[in-house]
């Protein structure tokens, strides 16, 4: 899988090319979208990405000064691959930019999907045969799984579900999610398109998403920000904020250029509601909840944005129902597949909701809450939600049309039987889907020194189960599998001739070559010196 930057001041061509082939199919992530060169620059450092497709002619920072400071901080051959975006009256600049060694340029008017993908596919083979690696490069976790898990990762950040600060560390550092701000602030929006009713499923997905990225690739030329999509409809914005300013006048500027951009591209309206401002990331449960509080405070009309902050939350306006108090049990529930747990919660907060019958906004909230968690935590989620009321002609957005608190209640009692009934289905196959994904991960990750807790806490489940699931599914235990895969791996490198051994033990995470001799004898009968002379 390599990684690809993309690079545009114009947000129309960031979301054209997003979508204009299948990047999975050609093993490709998109690991960020930048407006101009300076912004690529920072994405790049910390990203690394393989492949730069960039415009050659930009704000702040040009593509072929970004060629050019790359090539002079890297100062050898070894840096990403760049691919100029151009146009024909910029065609004299492709041409020096060939100079640095960029290894393509294509014409935006002429850009179709089957140029992109062949330039794309020509740039990996050779990326292919010149690596060093690649005949023995460790299987990756896909690009799909990855997402996952860092959608799960936000998630869990916005409803409080974390154990620790440690476990909440574990996982940003894995997934290599920068985290470092002054203060955070949380936006919650909804997506509204007049005309969806007329369309087709995949019309109306294709819509959504095409605004979702480009609500994405605007806002965030003027925001650091992590966006969170929690239905087709709806989505969470994490600001990272640089300083602490006071009000959300700018914030609520950005939001209504937009809004506006949206409607004018796609007729989307965007309805928004902002957050209290926060110092520490697993805060941000509050500035979520918060914003959902703005948010259920806003009055509809036919604008093209409809944009609050908490300044409308009045000392009258109840408290929202924060399901973060069932967090211990809905952490378990969803990652080991608990029917009965899950049951057990879900009961517990309709009973809590028909104790509190005048909260109707306050109930909807938290049946919501549950809904969007189920989607984001469970793979493929909106399509298994979806199945799940297959008898209601508006699917499981009839909780919107839920008038009551008893309603709503109601509707969260059916939701429960439904969920626990496809959790019990689903029970043998995930947990053999957690060991093969766990497995993936510790292939990737032969040169750390893994251990039970860190790896259990990446997926969200707890160490005795992740330990009981692999003695299960495995002739080994958690420990003895990772010793096994880093003894395989250093037989291959021992045959490949090209390191010693010290150099291998040091690569595969052990504390010293007397260590790694003492293990690998123990499980091949032989020591390294032995194993080396027998090749």
């Amino acid at each position: 899988m390599y990684k690809l930057l993309i690079i545009d001041d114009e947000p129309l061509v960031l979301a054209g090319i997003r979508s204009m082939v299948r990047w999975e199919e050609l093993q490709i992530e998109i690991c960020g979208a930048a407006s101009n060169g300076s912004q690529g620059w920072d994405i790049m450092m910390r990203e690394m990405p393989d492949i730069i497709l960039t415009d050659i002619k930009m704000p702040v920072m040009s593509g072929l000064e970004l060629l050019k400071k790359t090539r002079d901080f890297y100062q050898n051959n070894n840096y990403p691959v760049f691919v100029l975006l151009t146009s024909y009256e910029d065609f004299h600049m492709a041409k020096e930019a060939i100079t640095y060694h960029a290894v393509d340029y294509l014409v935006k008017l002429e850009l179709t999907a089957d140029s992109l993908k062949n330039c794309i596919q020509r740039i990996t083979e050779t990326l292919d045969k010149n690596s060093d690696t690649a005949d023995h490069r460790p299987p990756d976790l896909s690009l799909k799984e990855i997402q996952s898990l860092r959608d799960k990762f936000f998630i869990r950040l916005l409803h409080n579900l974390y154990d620790s600060e440690q476990q909440f560390e574990i996982l940003r550092h894995d997934l290599n999610i920068p985290f470092e701000s002054a203060c955070y602030q949380c936006c919650y929006f909804e997506l509204n398109n007049a005309d969806v009713d007329k369309m087709s499923i995949e019309k109306q997905v294709a819509l959504y998403t095409a605004s979702y990225q480009l609500l994405q690739d605007i806002a965030g030329k003027y925001i650091r920000a992590y966006f969170v999509n929690l239905d087709k409809k709806h989505g969470a914005v994490i600001i990272l904020l640089d300083d602490t300013p006071t009000g959300g006048t700018d914030l609520i500027q950005i939001i209504k250029q937009t809004g506006n951009s949206l409607y004018n591209y796609y007729k989307t309206r965007l309805k928004c509601g902002i957050g209290v401002k926060v110092n520490t990331p697993l805060s941000l449960s509050d500035s979520y909840q918060t914003a959902r509080a703005s948010f259920s405070n806003i009055i509809d009309n036919d604008s093209a944005v409809l944009v609050t902050d908490t300044s409308v939350i009045t000392s009258e306006t109840p408290n929202i129902f924060n399901i973060s108090i069932f967090k211990e049990d809905l952490n378990c529930a969803f990652s080991e597949y608990d029917s009965a747990l899950l049951a057990d919660v879900l009961t517990q907060m309709a009973e809590l909701l028909e104790e509190n019958p005048d909260h109707y906004i306050q109930s909807l909230d938290a049946a919501c809450n549950v809904l969007f968690l189920s989607i984001s935590l469970l793979p493929d989620g909106e399509e298994v939600v979806s199945s799940l009321f297959t008898d209601y002609s508006d699917g499981y957005r009839s909780i919107y049309r839920m008038n009551t608190t008893e309603q709503v209640a109601q509707w969260l009692r059916i939701f429960c039987e439904r969920l626990s009934s496809y959790f019990e289905g689903q029970k043998k196959r995930h947990r053999h889907h957690v060991v093969e994904n766990v497995k993936k991960y510790i292939a990737s990750h032969l040169s750390d020194k893994l251990t039970l807790n860190e790896v259990a806490a990446i997926y969200g489940i707890s160490p005795n189960y992740l330990s009981t699931l692999f003695k299960k599914y495995n002739d080994c235990g958690f420990s003895e599998y990772i010793t096994e895969c880093k003894i395989t791996q250093a037989k291959k490198m021992m045959n490949e001739g090209n390191q010693k051994i010290y150099e291998i033990a040091d690569t595969l995470g052990f504390e010293s070559a007397f260590y790694f001799s003492k293990v690998f004898k123990k499980l091949e009968g032989i020591s390294p010196s032995e194993y080396i002379n027998k090749i």
